[in-house]
């Protein structure tokens, strides 16, 4: 029985933004990789509506609000977006911010939206080509997707194990993910390189950008495992909305 993330998250919430410690000056898109800074996929903000999807404590949207987006987070998180409540009003920032599932975007209107980013919340979707048609609906044409999860391939390697690039099961296993983090289970859904290209396809984007960054040097982030020096933790797409 896959897991509640969202009851999951918020129990997890107070621990993983006290060891996160994200920036909320640039979009991040993953742990130990490099920020929009170091990848320039978003572009001039200025002035463009901005959806994110699992913006959890609203960093990035914060740093889009900042840049003078119009920033709008989504999570499915209460507890998370309590934090990001109280970090808008730190920050001095305004940041629409809603409860509810990455996919029910019935609240915004078709073409309404310049940009939507997304790191590391696609991960717990069972269903993506939903979350695609539904951003697809309120994206205007052209416009990008923009967003990050796990990789894909390193979904097959046991990264607890003393031999870092021990396999523990197929790549092409699409079977839930369940694991435990600081004692709290979650359920990750694993999509291959060649669905989440497929699913984009058929929901009419064009992608026009695949990273799979290596690690940065320096100080490591409590996630960091000696496995992202061999197979990338995060992979990047772009994907821009053709025609309706």
């Amino acid at each position: 029985m896959p897991t509640d993330n969202a009851a999951a998250w918020d129990r997890h919430a107070s621990a993983y933004q006290a060891g996160a410690q994200l920036p909320t000056d640039v979009a991040h898109y993953g742990p130990d990789i490099g920020t929009e800074t170091d990848f320039r996929l978003l572009g001039d903000l200025k002035g463009k509506r901005v959806l994110e999807l699992g913006c959890g404590g609203a960093q990035c949207s914060i740093a889009f609000a900042k840049q003078g987006a119009t920033a709008i987070g989504i999570d499915f998180s209460a507890e998370m977006l309590a934090f990001g409540k109280r970090l808008c009003e730190r920050e001095e920032v305004k940041v629409e911010l809603r409860h509810g599932d990455v996919a029910d975007l019935a609240f915004l209107r078709a073409d309404s939206i310049d940009m939507v980013f997304s790191a590391y919340a696609f991960g717990y979707v069972e269903d993506l080509n939903r979350v695609f048609r539904q951003v697809h609906r309120v994206l205007k044409v052209g416009a990008p997707l923009v967003f990050s999860l796990p990789h894909p391939a390193y979904d097959m390697l046991d990264d607890d194990s003393p031999q870092p690039l021990m396999v523990r099961r197929s790549y092409f296993d699409r079977s839930p993910i369940d694991y435990t983090f600081n004692g709290i289970a979650f359920t990750d859904y694993h999509h291959t390189i060649s669905d989440l290209f497929t699913s984009l396809s058929r929901a009419s984007y064009r992608v026009d950008t695949i990273l799979e960054p290596e690690p940065v040097p320096g100080p490591r982030s409590q996630f960091w495992r000696d496995t992202f020096r061999y197979v990338p933790r995060t992979l990047i797409i772009r994907a821009r909305k053709e025609g309706n």
